[in-house]
């Protein structure tokens, strides 16, 4: 029984060097990360020598003693790979880690930081803003379709057949993905269980018309395993019936 697992799409690089922002922490209450994409574009800037010592000099300090907020433990390693204070780790998405900040947050107080992709989604900006907490994003990345998506998508359905599940890690895999999905599975499609890393992700998987079986209670691979061979396991009771 196999399993395929859509990770997110090939991300580039784009929008305004992170470290112009980053280099003025007087400016802001604290940073917001729900993507661990999104740190990975704030280290590959801080690889280059100069910024990494004003980084680690005298930046790391300043910032730390302001709130870091974050989704989920992939994120959480990553603020704390950079030598940041990760808050909000057990949030597990955008909406529940916007409650944590409103209740952590003053309205109209200095606005918080948020590195973030192009494409990123107005849940957590619109509820901070309605409760009067500002907010500033800034796009260090940008996803795009993968090149061989297409091509990688059909050599796994000739060679390995059809998964009995396929597991969505991002609104954009869904984008990019379900069209191909559905043209190599035909009326098959029924059959495959479709899991979610998370309700954001099932919200989009539900707005493309795809019957979500599983979401991972949070984004660890504990639980989106637990969740697929829960309904895997369903799914088979029903057939031996």
């Amino acid at each position: 029984m196999k399993v395929l697992l859509l990770k997110d799409p090939k991300d580039k690089d784009s929008g305004p060097d992170p470290y112009i922002k980053l280099s003025h922490p007087e400016c802001y209450g604290g940073l917001v990360f729900t993507s661990p994409r999104a740190l990975e574009a704030i280290k590959l800037c801080l690889k280059e020598n100069s910024k990494n010592e004003g980084w680690s000099k005298s930046l790391k300090q300043r910032w730390n003693t302001k709130p870091a907020y974050v989704v989920g433990k992939a994120t959480a390693c990553l603020v704390e790979e950079i030598g940041l204070i990760p808050q909000g780790e057990k949030s597990g998405n955008a909406e529940k880690l916007a409650e944590y900040i409103c209740s952590r947050e003053k309205p109209n107080s200095s606005a918080l930081l948020f590195p973030c992709g192009a494409l990123k989604r107005e849940v957590l900006p619109t509820v901070l803003r309605e409760k009067g907490i500002p907010l500033e994003s800034l796009a260090v990345y940008q996803t795009t379709q993968h090149a061989d998506l297409q091509e990688s998508l059909s050599s796994y359905f000739s060679q390995q057949g059809f998964p009995a599940s396929i597991v969505f890690f991002s609104p954009s895999g869904v984008k990019f993905c379900l069209q191909h999905i559905q043209k190599l599975s035909g009326d098959l499609i029924n059959h495959i269980k479709f899991a979610a890393i998370g309700p954001t992700t099932a919200e989009a998987m539900e707005a493309a018309g795809i019957p979500v079986s599983c979401t991972a209670e949070s984004p660890t691979p504990q639980d989106l395993a637990a969740g697929i061979q829960k309904a895997l396991h369903l799914q088979n009771c029903c057939l031996a019936k």
